[in-house]
């Protein structure tokens, strides 16, 4: 079967289950995932037959167990493991609920909030994670539910009975990653899933002989469906390593990616900043990135001097500057929204900043101003409008304002939050049309018919009638002395007096441990004040890795203030 006859065949399959039964079916033999444990030697590997086979023993327990329709809680380490348990409950007709695993006993409330707020029916995970989370289930409450390790079910493959399952079946809960607010379950269906992957395919010109390589979190959105259930979708090869063995050795993702001749690979800004500081000369120097077409960067705010950093770098590697692919997506629409044209590379340009402070787009070439990096356009059906949060009209061209998308990828609504969803999946333009839009809380606007995005709606910080975007201040912050990590500032304003005022918390990088504080904190206050105007009620400065972080490596402002207003961010001994 050709390739074009392919994608029309898959393109008309309704749910994930039969996407990955015809993969079983028509080509059995065909790698579909790679794992390395260690981020280096392959410890094991799935063809699509293996897949099928041991998604449908699983399946066929969870049916026997009446899971159909329930939701089961999905606590992994990064492995091969996880997509067997993952695809085994879509085979069942079950609801997946991936979460992060604990680490010691930190995030089991966390852990807790999700199993309690999804209703969970089950608990699946391996054995060597049970026997660790043994003893801790009963103190947090979470022995309320049957937990099973998969390794232990083995029920015949040919037991399985095909689900009724359908496009507007819902295939997994999304716990969002709590950045801005309490984590909510984002009800993701069949249909959003492969409108999504269809979407994908097109804007990152993908095919079957895409070569996939991921060290992101296999719980989260971009890392699961963006990565593992796209190569499904496309019937490619997926190489994955957990995202321990890249943070501890960052070269490890590039020396997969020119191990297997990846087209497709990428990550969050930080992980270019991270190869860009940490891979040595030596390290490169054995590199070979030439086939890496495509180098997505999502997730968080993209930085046009880490790409460029990165750029430099690695271009004696056969890196291509025209590679760099930033978009921007949400788990609320399944995962992506926009992007650029494949092999173009990335698009800065240069804002008036009280222009921005005034929700202007004023073009400008020196001065006071905010480098953005563009996030390409929307695809296939998806529209985008730029919204006045407020009046809820549409913005005009030089107008920032709300991201709203429209799209059949668009998922159903929060699990049990029926005002919630509401009020966030079906918004409606005051025009007299019925048709329905999601609220995404993020700030943007298009320019030169490039869509721009500007910061979050809630983490807007306005300080005498002036708004300022939290991302210019961290980055200023982070930029005023050696010893601030790179991507390790928060910025957030508390009221004091009437009035509201800004605090910066800072990270204070790994190779600067010695650094005077009191040189750091005082920097920090000076570069802020001279390039946006503003005085600091208080800068807190945290050992490395101290910031609160998401799931997935975003710095959580709200939870940073959180912790300032009650008085429990451990500052660094020494602190000022």
């Amino acid at each position: 079967m050709s390739e074009m006859s392919e994608h029309d065949v898959v393109g008309e399959i309704p749910t994930l289950v039969e996407v990955l039964r015809w993969r079983a079916l028509h080509e059995p033999s065909r790698r579909a995932l790679i794992f390395l444990q260690d981020g280096e030697k392959e410890e094991a590997h799935f063809t699509y037959r293996e897949l099928d086979a041991r998604a449908r023993s699983i399946a066929a327990q969870l049916q026997s167990l009446g899971m159909a329709g329930e939701r089961a809680l999905l606590l992994f380490p990064s492995g091969l493991e996880f997509i067997a348990a993952f695809m085994g409950c879509l085979y069942a007709g079950a609801v997946a609920v991936p979460a992060n695993p604990p680490r010691g006993n930190r995030n089991l409330h966390r852990l807790r909030g999700i199993m309690d707020d999804a209703q969970a029916k089950l608990a699946l995970t391996t054995a060597a994670m049970l026997a660790r989370l043994d003893p801790l289930l009963g103190e947090a409450g979470l022995d309320v539910i049957p937990w099973m390790a998969t390794g232990d079910m083995q029920a015949p493959a040919g037991s399985w009975q095909d689900p009724v399952v359908g496009r507007d079946t819902v295939a997994l809960l999304q716990y969002t990653s709590g950045s801005i607010s309490r984590p909510k379950g984002v009800m993701v269906s069949h249909g959003n899933l492969l409108s999504n992957a269809r979407m994908i395919r097109q804007a990152f010109g993908q095919s079957r002989q895409t070569t996939i390589v991921s060290w992101l979190p296999l719980f989260h959105d971009m890392g699961l469906i963006g990565n593992v259930l796209q190569g499904i979708y496309l019937g490619a090869e997926c190489v994955l390593m957990p995202p321990e063995m890249f943070l501890m050795k960052p070269v490890r993702w590039l020396q997969a990616i020119s191990r297997y001749g990846a087209r497709n690979s990428g990550g969050p800004n930080f992980a270019y900043e991270l190869c860009a500081q940490r891979v040595t000369a030596e390290q490169r120097a054995s590199l070979d990135l030439s086939a890496w077409e495509l180098a997505f960067i999502g997730a968080e705010p993209v930085r046009a001097g880490t790409l460029e950093r990165f750029a430099e770098a690695f271009a004696p590697c056969g890196f291509r500057a025209e590679a760099f692919y930033p978009c921007y997506g949400l788990a609320e629409a399944t995962l992506f929204v926009s992007g650029g044209c494949k092999g173009t590379g990335f698009t800065s340009r240069q804002f008036s900043t009280r222009a921005m402070e005034r929700h202007k787009v004023v073009e400008v070439n020196s001065g006071e101003a905010r480098t953005l990096v563009s996030c390409g356009r929307n695809w296939q059906e998806l529209q985008v409008a730029i919204v006045d949060p407020d009046t809820t009209t549409r913005c005009a061209m030089d107008r920032v304002g709300e991201i709203w998308i429209s799209a059949p990828s668009v998922a159903q609504g929060y699990w049990n939050l029926p005002e919630e969803t509401e009020r966030t999946f079906r918004a409606r333009l005051p025009n007299g049309n019925e048709e329905t839009y999601l609220r995404t809380g993020d700030l943007g606007f298009f320019h030169e018919d490039r869509l721009f995005i500007a910061g979050r709606l809630k983490d807007l910080i306005i300080v005498a009638g002036r708004n300022h975007h939290p991302a210019d201040i961290e980055q200023t912050a982070a930029a005023s002395h050696p010893a601030v990590q790179t991507d390790g500032c928060a910025a957030f304003s508390v009221e004091e007096g009437g009035e509201e005022r800004l605090v910066i918390v800072a990270e204070c990088s790994r190779t600067q441990r010695s650094a005077d504080h009191s040189a750091v904190v005082q920097a920090i206050r000076q570069a802020v004040a001279e390039q946006h105007d503003l005085g600091v009620l208080a800068v807190v400065f945290l050992k490395p890795s101290g910031i609160p972080r998401t799931s997935s490596g975003k710095i959580r402002r709200q939870a940073c203030r959180e912790l300032f207003l009650a008085g429990t961010l451990d500052a660094w001994k020494g602190q000022p």
